[in-house]
């Protein structure tokens, strides 16, 4: 710690905050066979099981049924749903909701189950549409009890309490929040990441980091979120590049699932910045997978905000954290862990061209999250910023 920081940082650096977390975390190997009796312990006699076709071949969604039946609870699967989930996928996960009776969910999957998940929620207890709960706390009725299961390190949504979903006619992603519909009971389960596709592994291992480090120096953060970024960023940086060597390791895949869920309950005390901002259109406009698309940019992010004195410190916080270097060779340490991810291939399918920055850079300045980014961000820092990611 430099002696002029203890004077600079101090007060501006402690942000108020109201802590109440809402979400048990039940870690470990094999952690998803408690998932009966922990569903009958919130009072479940019917589950609406959320899941998605795609991990239906590693049978987690059925080893998740046979526990809940053991535990003498009712099931109803709904798996009919799509990647990045709009306000469609949410109503037909509502009809079979509703035409079932059930009183408890169960999210098993990556983000898009729980999203849809948290999205039916408020519907089935709080009636209307999607579009009703955009914002934060207008759900105004109890809603039922969710069990969150990630299969993927990576969103941090099982500590949440947003639903992102896209308007299906509009395209743009709504952030529905509200304190109800966190989940009761997070089961972190290492063992059910192991069946990820490479790729998966790692877009969603890097998302997670980058969750890290842009909560980690927010207008929002407070210093209990700076505890889970700099612990998220500790761990993802050291088990990324060892689940990509060994999909098997399960010490490294706990580590990245526990620095998944810390990196979320980071962003629930302290939202994301000009990384994400930027992210979102490329992926809404060009389909560039989420979490490629936050990494290709956060190098770039991480400069243009070091030059902020109290974000330089703080991203020096998360680099002793790590054991890495100053901020040039923080990013470099960055670049090269990104490299072995492999964000850069097949860049050349998404036709991203220079003649598009100044609009994309418009929609990027429009995000909610570019409002928490440390350092103002105006429309022509996007622009620049894309020039350096991909002119």
């Amino acid at each position: 710690m430099h002696a002029h920081s203890l004077h600079s940082g101090i007060t501006p650096g402690l942000q108020d905050f109201d802590f109440q977390p809402k979400t048990r975390i039940v870690f470990g190997a094999d952690s998803l066979e408690r998932v009966g009796e922990l569903a009958r312990d919130l009072g479940g006699k019917h589950v609406l099981l959320v899941t998605d076709k795609g991990i239906a071949a590693a049978g987690h969604p059925s080893r998740a049924i046979s526990f809940l039946e053991a535990a003498g609870l009712h099931v109803t699967k709904f798996d009919e749903l799509r990647e990045n989930p709009t306000t469609v996928d949410v109503d037909r996960c509502v009809t079979v909701a509703r035409e079932a009776g059930i009183d408890i969910i169960v999210g098993l999957g990556g983000g898009s189950s729980m999203d849809t998940a948290k999205g039916a929620n408020f519907i089935l207890t709080n009636g209307g549409q999607m579009k009703d709960y955009w914002g934060v706390g207008k759900a105004t009725k109890p809603m039922l009890p969710f069990i969150a299961i990630p299969t993927t390190a990576g969103t941090g949504s099982e500590c949440q309490s947003f639903a992102l979903i896209a308007d299906d006619q509009t395209h743009l992603k709504m952030a529905c929040g509200d304190s109800k519909a966190s989940a009761k009971v997070a089961i972190l389960d290492p063992q059910l990441t192991v069946s990820q596709p490479p790729r998966v592994t790692a877009c969603t291992g890097v998302d997670a980091l980058v969750h890290a480090l842009e909560t980690a120096v927010t207008k929002k953060r407070t210093p209990l979120s700076a505890i889970y970024s700099r612990e998220a960023f500790r761990l993802c940086f050291g088990g990324l590049e060892r689940v990509l060597n060994d999909p098997n390791d399960i010490e490294a895949r706990g580590m990245m699932q526990l620095g998944a869920a810390f990196a979320g309950t980071a962003i629930e005390n302290s939202m994301l910045g000009a990384a994400h901002s930027a992210a979102n259109p490329l992926t809404a406009r060009f389909g560039v997978v989420h979490g490629q698309a936050v990494g290709l940019m956060i190098p770039a992010v991480i400069a243009f905000n070091a030059r902020d004195p109290l974000a330089h410190e703080r991203y020096l916080e998360l680099s002793d954290a790590a054991d890495l270097g100053p901020i040039d060779e923080f990013i470099a340490e960055l670049t090269v862990l990104f490299d072995v991810a492999k964000l850069r291939d097949n860049l050349g399918q998404y036709k991203i061209d220079r003649a598009q920055f100044p609009s994309l850079a418009k929609e990027a300045a429009q995000q909610w999250t570019a409002s928490f980014n440390p350092r103002a961000i105006a429309a022509e820092d996007f622009e620049q910023l894309y020039e350096e990611v991909f002119g």
